[in-house]
């Protein structure tokens, strides 16, 4: 044999680069489903069966193009249980001149992939992986020198840069950014779009047969698996937000509704982030949508931003800081994780709202991740590497390079303000006005302090209270400090045992 290619679960793409020049007569490919893998997090049984499926099914697509594939299912009696034991396994039966693989996304991977390259019996080529706008090179070429690292301006660049939502080198519409206009919340009387979800196929029914069998106790039911787990899946589901969604995105991408999971999000992450869809067509489809007057421009723009500008500027970040980001605990929080994140049995009706669906779907979109389940661990001062875990395990979309800067980042505040420019921070007055759920609470959202009143209100004023030596001095943070130098001790006290006393009650 001349080159053993490995396709790893988060690669699904004939464009990665370990396929590219592939001999049909002389090359084959590894695909390996491994317990380290499926065990180093709980993780929801939806996305075990997302990516599990998916690389069976990318397997039989390769199989189907008279491509050699060489998989090993997770069941196999053979399975040596990790990725290095499998490579070694191949290297020893099929003796290839070379191995080729194409960067890890994730930095345990990549310590592994570094091992291989010593005492695996045969050379071993690592390739950059293009499928993403920016290579670390480029990353490192931005943030060198700069003080702060901006996502703003990070992402003017990448528009730039790759001419999209662009004329004569400015930005379409005259501004850069339509985020002012993406913040309304949903009317009352909204009926949520349908939205394309995939029944399940034969492979795809095994899969979560024996997910079942492997994993009873994961997180997550499987009932309502409807991702996609082909390219042509993915794809529909790409059209599906693009005349179905897309045009109200922009208005209520904030917005969060009860029993209403989706509303107008793309829904595409778990199949951009596995390489059944690429960045780059993706973001192209949408700006054909509003050139072609299907959706406008505050939706498109705003949607692209989360794609070329988000994306790709977490995943610098990441690699640009690991492995010392994974330990930043800039607020020194040290909380357990609520046991309600695992149950969902909460009497706050927008907690229970978030992690219902995400038990449910494997999913919750941003803003309920952000101001909800994440705002609530920044106020209660949880420990960094717990809601971590916690996300990395429960959502379909969750890989380590995407899935940790936006919980240390942005949602818990952990590294000090190196990703995010202040804590996000909020009140149930943010949670009221952005949705619904506080109509149907056992809590009241107008109560400030008390056994009756939103936790989240004594919270968010206690968390500043406990953090104002750290927190004061950030400029963004001025209105609400200025409010708390008005305070009489007495009244910052009662908001403290506010909070104490609702946290001090939970499990």
């Amino acid at each position: 044999m001349d080159v053993l290619r490995v396709v790893l679960g988060d690669q699904l793409s004939r464009d990665v680069a370990a396929l590219q020049g592939l001999n049909l007569e002389r090359d084959a490919v590894l695909m390996m489903e491994v317990r380290d893998e499926t065990e180093y997090v709980p993780h929801h049984k939806q996305k075990l069966v997302l990516i599990l499926s998916a690389m069976r099914h990318f397997a039989a697509d390769l199989r189907e193009s008279g491509i050699r594939v060489e998989y090993v299912e997770l069941d196999d009696p053979e399975n040596k249980g990790s990725f290095t034991g499998e490579l070694q396994r191949a290297v020893d039966r099929l003796k290839p001149r070379k191995v080729v693989v194409t960067e890890p996304s994730e930095w345990r991977v990549q310590q592994m992939v570094d091992g291989w390259k010593t005492g695996l019996g045969a050379p071993v080529e690592v390739l950059q992986d293009d499928r993403f706008f920016a290579s670390h090179d480029r990353f490192t070429e931005w943030s060198k020198g700069r003080k702060t690292w901006t996502m703003e301006h990070f992402y003017r660049e990448m528009r730039e840069e790759h001419d999209i939502l662009m004329s004569d080198g400015k930005p379409e519409g005259g501004r850069w950014n339509f985020d002012a206009d993406n913040r309304k919340r949903l009317p009352a009387k909204t009926t949520s779009p349908n939205r394309a979800r995939f029944t399940p196929d034969e492979t795809t029914r095994a899969v979560i047969e024996m997910v079942e069998e492997e994993f009873p106790q994961n997180f997550g039911t499987v009932e309502a698996f409807g991702w996609p787990v082909t390219r042509t899946e993915a794809l529909e589901a790409l059209d599906d937000f693009l005349q179905n969604a897309l045009p109200n995105f922009g208005d209520y991408q904030d917005a969060m509704k009860t029993d209403a999971p989706f509303l107008y999000h793309s829904l595409i992450a778990p199949a951009i982030n596995i390489g059944l869809l690429s960045p780059r067509e993706v973001c192209i489809a949408a700006e054909t949508e509003w050139r072609s007057g299907n959706a406008p421009l505050n939706a498109v723009e705003g949607f692209i931003r989360q794609i070329l500008g988000w994306r790709e500027y977490v995943r610098g970040i990441y690699w640009a800081l690991m492995p010392d980001y994974a330990a930043m605990n800039a607020l020194n929080a040290s909380r357990p994780l609520p046991e309600f994140y695992w149950s969902g049995v909460t009497d706050m009706h927008c907690m229970h709202q978030a992690i219902d669906s995400t038990r449910h779907h494997a999913y919750s979109h941003h803003i309920q991740r952000l101001m909800l389940t994440g705002n609530f661990a920044l106020l209660a001062g949880v420990a960094p590497a717990e809601i971590e875990q916690w996300y990395l395990a429960v959502y379909a979309d969750a890989f380590e390079w995407v899935e940790m800067p936006n919980t240390l980042g942005m949602a818990v505040f952990a590294d000090g303000g190196r990703m995010a420019s202040k804590p996000y921070a909020a009140s149930g007055a943010y949670i009221n006005r952005m949705s619904d759920f506080c109509k149907d609470c056992a809590y009241d959202v107008k109560q400030k302090v008390g056994p009756g009143a939103c936790p989240f209100n004594a919270m968010y004023w206690a968390f500043l209270i406990r953090n104002e030596a750290t927190l004061k001095g950030n400029p963004r943070l001025s209105m609400p400090y200025r409010t708390l130098s008005g305070w009489p001790d007495e009244k910052r006290d009662t908001y403290l045992a506010s909070a104490d006393a609702f946290l001090g009650s939970l499990p």
